[in-house]
């Protein structure tokens, strides 16, 4: 029984839920890395939406846990929406590895409703091959670079082009310190080839490039004047080229709150390919845009 003033508790347990603002990053970008995610945009005073509502519930449902579905309603929670360039709605986009595969506008028939949610779970670990990426990932995260680089050989061993072995094994090489070595792995991927992996590390071989090799002199001027935003700027490359990208953040960070527009907004420039090259869903990545966030709505 519903109280009056009370939401109504979504059906499907943790299959399905109330999305919001807030809990986007939690509920769509990191849980997508475990098993797809579907999010649907509606409003109650959208007729189309009710139509769409049931429909795409039932298939998530009948997919058992293959796929999950958060429903963010746009009035109360606009943020996400406008990101994602949200025209009209229903509007529902499909996530997995915390990025949007797919997606589509407007109520469709069920049958094209159940063929898109068979689709979305259908890319999923299902195999020998994503569970042993799915291993090599969180070996990774754990910072087991023996453990991940041996899991990742393994599947290039029976896929050679596979871009997110080829990407994981170029970024444990990176976070091992062999630039080089994480190059020449990247460079094995096809011509035009595209995966965040693989965009990830070609972020973080394109700082070590830039980055200064001394430091001592930047650190010095710093001393002598916390304002000096050209030589935190140089030390934050030097730190990011080294793979130092906490602390390569937190220089920008202290660069964008003293002057967001220093030097044609290079600090906050810089800051998006740290991001990118510690990956979207990394902790780097979520900490810096909540403080950037934080400065620039301050």
């Amino acid at each position: 029984m519903t109280l009056i003033g009370e939401t109504a508790p979504t059906p499907g347990g943790d299959l399905i839920k109330d999305g919001s603002d807030a809990g986007f990053m939690a509920d769509v970008i990191e849980a997508s890395n475990a098993v797809p995610v579907i999010v649907d945009f509606w409003a109650p005073w959208c007729g189309p939406c009710k139509q769409l509502g049931p429909s795409i519930e039932k298939a998530v449902l009948a997919a058992k846990g293959k796929v999950r579905l958060v429903k963010i309603d746009i009035d109360q929670h606009p943020q996400f929406a406008g990101q994602l360039r949200v025209q009209s709605i229903p509007a529902v986009f499909a996530f997995s590895g915390g990025k949007p595969i797919d997606g589509f506008m407007g109520a469709l028939p069920d049958s094209q409703v159940k063929a898109f949610v068979d689709r979305i779970a259908g890319q999923g670990p299902a195999n020998e091959t994503d569970e042993l990426l799915a291993m090599a990932k969180e070996s990774l995260g754990l910072g087991d670079l023996g453990g991940a680089a041996q899991a990742f050989a393994q599947v290039l061993q029976g896929d050679p082009e596979n871009l997110k072995a080829l990407g994981g094994l170029a970024r444990v090489y990176l976070q091992g310190g062999e630039p080089e070595k994480a190059r020449e792995i990247a460079d094995m991927a096809p011509e035009g080839a595209k995966d965040p992996d693989l965009d990830s590390v070609r972020a973080g071989l394109a700082l070590a490039d830039a980055a200064p090799e001394e430091t001592s002199d930047l650190e010095k001027r710093l001393a002598a004047d916390a304002n000096d935003h050209e030589a935190r700027f140089e030390l934050a490359a030097a730190l990011a080229g080294r793979g130092a990208w906490e602390a390569a953040s937190d220089h920008l960070l202290k660069i964008i709150e003293a002057d967001r527009a220093w030097n044609d907004e290079a600090a906050r420039k810089q800051l998006i390919t740290i991001f990118e090259a510690a990956g979207p869903g990394s902790d780097v990545a979520r900490s810096g845009r909540r403080r950037l966030s934080a400065i620039l709505f301050s």
